[in-house]
């Protein structure tokens, strides 16, 4: 097993230098000085502007650059702000909000959406389960935004079920509207694949012997059919749960919450180039680990992963 943990490492550290050297130089190749926009419409002596592009290496060649913000990445530093603030100070507060919504929406994407998936599999050709695949395609085919601004209309508005925005009043109640919207994309796609993973794995030879068995049905849906099935299920709900933190950017902002996807929003507005570039790089490790655990958990489901 720690074989197959130490490969997997390996296999994620070249995926972290692409993807943050991508990053980097998206944001800091772009046009226009972003020091003197931190200073809008009022003049920056030219002496403070040297001192403070000096200190941030933007003098520097962009592989220079790079090479400075690498080093401190090592030593847990996400960089520091063009007004001399720690990015990771900056967002420390705002990770819990964009955890609890995240983790809301996974709950509700794993419950909901294998709950819906078994349902609609068992029950292929009827009534519930053409009820369970128009639902999920009229939910994918809607953009989020969309799918948020009806949320709060209905459920927060006219029934006055659930808050609109803000977090007053607290986990979960706080975050079941946004979350459920957060998670309908990906709660649809985990309930279709659920279910079309079922169907194929109920046609198995292996399952046609434990029915000759004497086995009950639900018995050998539980104990045999189901595990086989999760397989592809847990590749994208482990995946899912780091897109889930980028995915809030467009949440959290409709349903005003303050957390890591509305501070990346305004920095990208603001052009504070380390803390897109320090935030990003946050969300690209938790989607890293996420893809790891996923790893192990396939060693769990089916052992002969481990030897592949």
């Amino acid at each position: 097993m720690w074989r197959f943990v130490a490969r997997r490492l390996l296999h994620a550290l070249p995926v972290l230098l692409g993807t943050t050297f991508l990053i980097y130089t998206l944001v800091f190749v772009l046009p226009g000085d972003p020091i003197q926009g931190l200073a809008g419409d009022k003049p920056v002596p030219p002496a403070v502007l040297a001192e403070l592009r000096a200190r941030y290496h933007l003098d520097d060649p962009l592989w220079i650059q790079y090479t400075h913000y690498l080093t401190g990445l090592l030593t847990g530093d996400l960089g520091t702000t063009f007004t001399g603030r720690r990015v990771s100070d900056l967002l420390a507060d705002r990770w819990v909000v964009t955890l609890q919504l995240g983790l809301t929406a996974w709950v509700l994407e794993v419950i909901l959406g294998m709950v819906l998936g078994v349902w609609a599999g068992l029950r292929k050709g009827k009534w519930d389960d053409s009820v369970v695949l128009f639902g999920t395609t009229l939910v994918i085919s809607v953009p989020v935004f969309v799918v948020g601004y009806m949320a709060q209309l209905v459920f927060g508005v006219q029934l006055g079920w659930l808050p609109v925005a803000g977090t007053e009043e607290g986990w979960p109640f706080a975050f079941l509207l946004p979350g459920l919207v957060l998670a309908s994309f990906g709660l649809a796609y985990v309930a279709r694949l659920t279910r079309s993973s079922l169907i194929e794995n109920l046609r198995a030879d292996y399952v046609r012997t434990a029915h000759s068995k004497g086995l009950s049905r639900r018995r050998v849906v539980v104990r045999h059919t189901l595990r086989n099935s999760l397989i592809p299920v847990v590749t994208f709900l482990g995946l899912e749960l780091g897109g889930l933190m980028a995915g809030a950017i467009v949440t959290e902002y409709i349903f005003n919450l303050p957390g890591v996807g509305q501070q990346l929003f305004q920095s990208i507005q603001l052009r504070e180039g380390p803390v897109v570039v320090g935030t990003t790089t946050a969300l690209v490790l938790i989607f890293l680990l996420a893809n790891l655990l996923v790893d192990l958990f396939y060693g769990l489901l089916d052992p002969r992963i481990r030897h592949d």
